[in-house]
């Protein structure tokens, strides 16, 4: 279940992690490679995530920023975060609707701060519509092939 924030200025923050939330800003992926005392970085579109890879432990938020729905270049970026062994909190901020939720969930985004508040029931229902899945992913579900040949 998702911990829908009761933050007047957060509003909109929706977290799957059990751990609080990171209270101060995040930085630019340039200002982040630039000093040494960031630990929360925002990527923006065209900013390449692998550059954070070798700063990974140091890391206790990394937020997405999806200017546009259309704009799919972040789940790019946290998929190759997941897969480079990040398990601090990964944030999809900007034009986040609810039937983008769940595919973010599968790429390992486990917070989100759209710019519209989502609808609770909205959210559960997109979050539960497939049961299983195809294909392995970030979120660690079991594709149903797999299960299928145990």
């Amino acid at each position: 279940m998702a911990d829908l924030s009761t933050d007047p200025a957060r509003l909109n923050l929706i977290r799957y992690r059990d751990d609080k939330p990171v209270d101060h800003g995040a930085v630019t992926v340039d200002a982040f490679l630039d000093q040494s005392n960031a630990s929360a970085v925002r990527i923006e579109p065209g900013d390449d995530a692998r550059e954070l890879i070798p700063h990974l432990e140091r890391l206790a938020l990394v937020e997405v920023n999806f200017p546009a729905f259309g704009d799919g270049r972040g789940y790019s970026s946290a998929q190759i975060l997941r897969e480079a062994g990040y398990e601090g909190e990964l944030r999809a901020v900007g034009d986040v609707l609810v039937d983008q939720v769940a595919y973010m969930r599968r790429c390992g985004f486990d917070a989100f701060d759209p710019d519209s508040a989502l609808d609770a029931d909205d959210l559960e229902a997109a979050l539960n519509r497939w049961p299983e899945v195809y294909q392995k992913a970030a979120d660690g579900r079991t594709p149903i092939w797999s299960k299928r040949h145990a």
